[in-house]
């Protein structure tokens, strides 16, 4: 596993799932960890409860990333815990799987909300409140490649979130910041598992040649090496994490 000692790792949205599953990883690769969480306190405290059983070191802050406000809080509280951010990991957010004329004007500006001006506000704020040689990861989705109907408004959301990593990536690189994204593909979290049947979860398995959905650790495991140095060079790139998905 990379080493991540010394390092101050920030991640949105890690109350659950993929999040949850980065926290606890990064921990355990020697990291002090930021857990933020939008409404699932319990959740939260759960994750932060795991690192420190296992010795590491954590804490959970609430903040929802859609208001610039609370962003710049959550960077007070991670700052103020830990005397820095290191790293700033852009996991926090939703999908709403409706067809285009289905798709009310309320998804369409909660997804946008959450999915795109959540990860501008984080990267606004990173701009001058991530420590110098620090790394950020985004969150895309290998959807992108395979444009799923009822994916429409989701998918536009993290295609901008692609292209705001790469010019952030050349906006901060001159600070030794590198900037990437991961575009998971299925994955067992309660996000995309939601709403979803057993045969639609098998055909979407089905097209991997490994027959099968990720689990989150497995998520997880990139973005520990993308916050590590031995990643550093890697930088304004989008990369596939998806089992030959797409």
């Amino acid at each position: 596993m990379s080493n991540l000692t010394g390092k101050v790792v920030l991640i949105t949205g890690a109350s659950r799932g993929i999040g949850a599953a980065i926290a606890r990883k990064m921990a355990a690769a020697g990291a002090q960890v930021i857990v933020n969480y939008a409404g699932s306190k319990a959740d939260a405290d759960s994750v932060v409860a795991d690192i420190h059983a296992a010795g590491g070191q954590a804490i959970a802050v609430q903040a929802d990333i859609s208001h610039s406000v609370q962003v710049k809080a959550l960077f007070d509280a991670a700052i103020s815990a830990f005397g820095k951010v290191d790293v700033l990991v852009n996991n926090a957010g939703i999908m709403i799987t409706k067809l285009l004329k289905d798709t009310t004007d309320e998804d369409f500006t909660k997804q946008f909300d959450i999915n795109v001006r959540g990860t501008f506000n984080t990267l606004r704020e990173a701009t001058t409140r991530l420590a110098d040689n620090g790394t950020v990861i985004n969150f895309s989705t290998s959807v992108n490649r395979i444009m799923l109907p009822g994916y429409g408004t989701y998918v536009a959301t993290k295609s901008a979130v692609e292209q705001l990593t790469r010019i952030f990536g050349k906006e901060v690189g001159a600070r030794g910041i590198n900037v990437n994204s991961i575009s998971p593909g299925p994955t067992n979290t309660e996000l995309f598992m939601n709403g979803k049947s057993e045969e639609t979860v098998a055909r979407l398995a089905a097209m991997s040649p490994f027959n099968r959905i990720a689990e989150p650790d497995e998520i997880a495991n990139v973005a520990v090496f993308l916050a590590s140095d031995e990643a550093k060079w890697i930088s304004a790139q989008n990369i596939g994490v998806n089992g030959g998905y797409a």
